[in-house]
């Protein structure tokens, strides 16, 4: 069974404030103890600089959020999502991701960005709730990008930890998890062609 999907355009120039980004989920987010980093048009523009984007909007159905535990490893509790597709010249170049989830006892919005060969473009924190000296150096981010949803996308193996921060790579590595199982299940990569002369059983 197929997701239903609906498409608006949308203009990298737009500038939304982080409450209407995560449409009122999170009223706690900018408090003394937090910080907003970016708004979700500057995060955008950063990602995608002279490119069209397109606001999609996803239903899951149970298939896909069945098969979207499987590859994450764990439960992706959500039902509707909001992808935004950029493309240069009529060409894909990437597609963002925004995942609101728990560090430690507040919340962070992070965007993800998933290349066309469905591999971590790049990773930016619009808003992080928990006190700064939890949040990881900009240094540490950048174990991500080129990696895929295996079994090395994990701490303590292809990303590695941070003392005192622990609880935030945790959640870090974890939506990069749960953004590379969602884009897949929501656009899958064609099967590979078989090879000339293979023979089909």
């Amino acid at each position: 069974m197929r997701s239903n999907q609906s498409i608006q355009r949308f203009g990298t120039g737009a500038r939304f404030v982080l409450a209407l980004l995560l449409f009122g989920l999170l009223p706690s987010l900018a408090n003394a103890n937090g910080s907003t980093h970016l708004t979700k048009a500057e995060a955008l523009e950063l990602a995608f600089p002279k490119c069209e984007l397109e606001r999609g909007t996803v239903y899951l159905t149970k298939e896909q959020l069945k098969r979207g535990a499987r590859l994450a490893g764990f439960d992706l509790e959500v039902g509707i999502v909001h992808p935004y597709i950029a493309r240069r010249d009529g060409k894909l170049v990437g597609t963002a991701w925004f995942d609101v989830h728990r560090v430690r006892s507040k919340k962070e919005v992070l965007m993800i960005v998933v290349t066309p060969e469905h591999r971590i473009g790049r990773i930016e924190v619009l808003a992080f709730a928990e006190p700064d000296e939890y949040l990881p150096r900009a240094s540490w981010y950048s174990q991500f990008p080129g990696r895929r949803l295996d079994k090395d996308l994990e701490l303590g193996r292809a990303i590695k930890g941070i003392t005192g921060a622990t609880l935030s790579a945790r959640a870090t590595t974890r939506a990069a998890r749960r953004v590379l199982a969602l884009h897949e299940v929501v656009y899958p990569l064609p099967d590979p062609a078989p090879e000339h002369g293979a023979v089909s059983r």
